[in-house]
């Protein structure tokens, strides 16, 4: 599929976002755990988080799916039945993830395994923790799915993740919930606590302080109807496209602004953006509300260190925003090597073709700023966030640009151009 974007004069309007991609997995997860029927409202409407209510379904949980709305029949921590099939998590690096979790804990044998970009996605950072609570996990090679679990009895750890990942501590936390005691992990930094405050809501005994959660076995989880906000991830492309665009004026209604989420807001009021952010309020223990960008960034951007970890997914767009404003240098991030594409890689391919200046290191990049972007014929490679970064980028060509393989973005945002037409005609 090619899709043609045509530059913009400016941005304006109000949007709402599908619903967050992390909490969606998360509570769909969780959802079939607990006793009883949740329904979720908002469920994220990519393909990623369908993967996940795909896998639940063949674990014999009776899941009704109308997109959005999502109702899933829970049978409690020993309901899940053997597949009679391999289980597909498609693209999606968090359904494997989070879902060996529970696979380990399991009184059977399942095969899961993906597309073939998860397919070159390593997987040992889950199968550490997971082979020290006793799991037995055969990958390709010794880390790449698919993934053989045989499950069964698991004992609880105290496990110190030696990268910050909020998958891996996902995936732990989960398969504590079958251990006798409590489970234990500590993080070298704070990342996204969607899971802990998610496990409280249900009904678990979860404490957290000082980068340490623990987790109590065996408890009883209760059903919940629930509401996702909006996906704050997926705001970084029309928070770019409108902070290089003059005279915009956008609102981003009912984001989720957890506060282990924000740092993308926070580097660009850090670089001078015009963000204000309106109407907060509380919804099962997620903070959400309204976003309005109205104006430009005012100095160059540099992430490293823990911004990079925090930043890792927006990284491409911010590129493109660094790239069509002040400059971007961008540091520790090798991480991006092994996502959905090498994002360094298609990144630096992109701006080529759309004459960008970029100087490309192992573990990041820097753009100089002021550039103009050509139009050109982009390709996401296959990768979603790609695929939207440059039709941000397209917005400030200088005449209509291609995306290629544009199909991409449906894995996490199926109306992403749909929506980007609407604000910009």
């Amino acid at each position: 599929m090619i899709e043609t974007i045509h530059p913009a004069q400016n941005l304006s309007g109000a949007i709402r976002l599908p619903g967050d991609k992390s909490i969606s997995h998360r509570w769909a997860m969780i959802s079939a755990l607990a006793e009883g029927k949740t329904t979720i409202h908002g469920y994220a409407t990519g393909e990623d988080c369908h993967s996940t209510l795909g896998i639940l379904t063949s674990l014999g949980i009776e899941v009704e799916d109308k997109g959005s709305e999502v109702s899933i029949q829970g049978k409690g921590l020993d309901g899940l039945q053997a597949p009679t099939r391999d289980l597909d998590a498609g693209n999606s690096g968090s359904t494997i993830r989070m879902m060996s979790g529970i696979l380990a804990a399991q009184p059977f044998v399942s095969r899961i395994h993906g597309d073939e970009s998860l397919s070159k996605r390593p997987m040992q950072r889950v199968m550490t923790p997971l082979a020290e609570m006793g799991a037995n996990i055969v990958a390709t090679n010794g880390k790449f799915p698919p993934l053989e679990i045989h499950g069964g009895k698991l004992k609880a750890i105290d496990y110190s993740t030696p990268v910050a990942s909020a998958q891996v501590k996902t995936c732990v936390l989960f398969a504590g919930l079958f251990c006798d005691g409590d489970t234990i992990v500590r993080e070298p930094i704070r990342t996204r606590d969607h899971t802990e405050l998610a496990l409280r809501m249900f009904g678990a005994d979860v404490r957290s302080a000082n980068n340490v959660i623990t987790i109590k076995g065996r408890p009883h989880l209760t059903a919940k109807d629930l509401t996702v906000p909006g996906d704050l991830s997926s705001s970084a492309f029309f928070l770019s496209a409108a902070l290089m665009i003059p005279n915009s004026n956008l609102v981003i209604g009912g984001v989720g602004l957890n506060p282990t989420r924000t740092a993308l807001l926070d580097y660009l009021v850090g670089l001078g953006a015009g963000i204000k952010i309106l109407n907060v309020g509380e919804q099962h223990g997620e903070l959400v509300g309204d976003i309005l960008v109205r104006g430009s960034v005012q100095r160059p951007g540099q992430i490293s260190g823990a911004l990079t970890a925090s930043l890792i997914d927006e990284i491409p767009t911010l590129a493109v925003l660094g790239a069509a404003t002040h400059g971007l240098d961008v540091r520790d991030a090798s991480e991006l090597r092994i996502k959905e594409t090498d994002r360094i890689a298609t990144v630096a391919e992109n701006f080529q073709r759309a004459g960008i200046e970029i100087e490309v290191r192992e573990d990041g990049f820097t753009v100089p700023g002021n550039q103009k972007f050509r139009a050109a014929q982009f390709d996401s490679f296959g990768d979603h966030r790609i695929a939207m970064a440059f039709a941000v980028a397209s917005l400030v060509a200088d005449g209509p640009s291609e995306i290629h393989r544009a199909e991409a973005a449906s894995v996490s945002f199926p109306e992403f151009y749909e929506t980007l037409k609407r604000i910009t005609a």
